[in-house]
């Protein structure tokens, strides 16, 4: 803790979060980090609640009791769905299911800051606000590649690209909290090329069986860009029988179906740097959220800004955690009595 905190800030429980369509993660000053799928599943019936011994699970739990659940993912683009109660409850049980198990048992007043997409509206992060507030003492909602920013100590000329599951945001960082003119989002994160992939095996072989957590365990293990020494061969099933498919071209040109609009956006965020500025800009790129770990792709994105001089295009370490630690950063740094004002420069 800083010693701009009071005695009775000392003994809350500091936390970063990153709140994001695919997966929510934490961590504490403490030194404590959780992550789970952001998913909550409620038992379709009394066999449910008998089988799995409880009313509601969350992550992977949920994921794997599928058949006798219904699923709620509730943060579509980082942002709660408005598509019922059911949603916001179930982002509000998400999210307070990670902060009780950062407290580890204690009974601790919570103070934090989470991250959500670059373009999350001023009224869907005080919906974030007002509804974690409920179990925390003080939030502060703010971008999540302001946050990733943040922790990198690129605070001035720099461009954060998070390729998270429902959009790729591109934002620039010029010294301030960025504004809505400095970011630009793009409706095609990993789930869009989860779903691509998915229709493009079954267009080229028809007879296979797949699920949609089966192919996003193979774009999690096989994506990339650009050329590769050895074929990725991976096994199907087809008609209840194991084979061996080819999936290289398909994966190859679904991955590479996003660049372009990754260059366009990234084209149109370096103009809003001063002329004098650009130069510096795209020396200090930075790749994270789960996408960055395409493997290719930082190469890719570099080669084809060539034209505009020199580029540096780096993918930063732990992309899962990197806007945790940002926001945790970013909460130490600052007493909450600013949190107010820093929170309305962004929306």
């Amino acid at each position: 803790m800083t010693e701009n905190l009071t005695d009775s800030d000392k003994k809350q429980l500091v936390v970063g979060i990153d709140m994001g369509t695919s997966k929510t993660a934490i961590i504490t000053d403490t030194g404590f980090k959780g992550m789970i799928r952001s998913v909550v599943g409620y038992p379709k019936d009394i066999i449910g609640v008998k089988l799995l011994g409880k009313t509601q699970v969350f992550g992977e739990e949920a994921l794997k009791n599928h058949s006798a659940l219904r699923l709620y993912y509730p943060l579509e683009d980082g942002v709660i769905k408005d598509s019922g109660d059911k949603d916001y409850n179930a982002a509000y049980e998400l999210l307070k299911y990670m902060v009780d198990k950062a407290k580890q048992g204690q009974d601790i007043d919570v103070c934090g800051v989470i991250g959500v997409p670059s373009r999350a509206s001023h009224v869907s992060k005080e919906l974030i606000s007002s509804l974690a507030n409920e179990f925390m003492k003080t939030s502060m909602v703010v971008s999540q590649a302001f946050m990733v920013a943040y922790e990198l100590n690129k605070l001035n000329n720099c461009i954060i690209i998070d390729i998270g599951a429902g959009t790729i945001d591109i934002c620039g960082i010029r010294g301030t909290v960025p504004q809505p003119d400095d970011q630009v989002s793009i409706p095609k994160g990993g789930d869009y090329i989860d779903d691509r992939l998915e229709t493009a095996i079954v267009q080229q072989y028809p007879a296979v069986q797949v699920t949609p957590r089966y192919v996003r365990g193979i774009k999690e293990a096989h994506s990339f860009v650009g050329n590769i020494k050895e074929p990725i061969m991976v096994t199907l099933r087809s008609e209840g029988k194991p084979s061996t498919y080819d999936l290289t071209e398909i994966i190859k040109s679904i991955c590479e179906s996003i660049i372009p609009d990754i260059i366009e956006q990234m084209i149109s965020v370096i103009m809003g740097f001063d002329p004098d500025d650009q130069e510096e800009a795209l020396k200090n790129i930075y790749l994270t959220g789960g996408g960055s770990r395409i493997r290719g792709i930082d190469k890719e994105i570099q080669r084809l800004l060539t034209d505009y001089g020199e580029v540096r295009v780096t993918r930063v370490d732990d992309p899962e955690y990197i806007g945790c630690a940002g926001a945790l950063r970013m909460a130490r740094d600052m007493p909450p009595e600013y949190w107010d004002k820093v929170s309305i420069l962004g929306k």
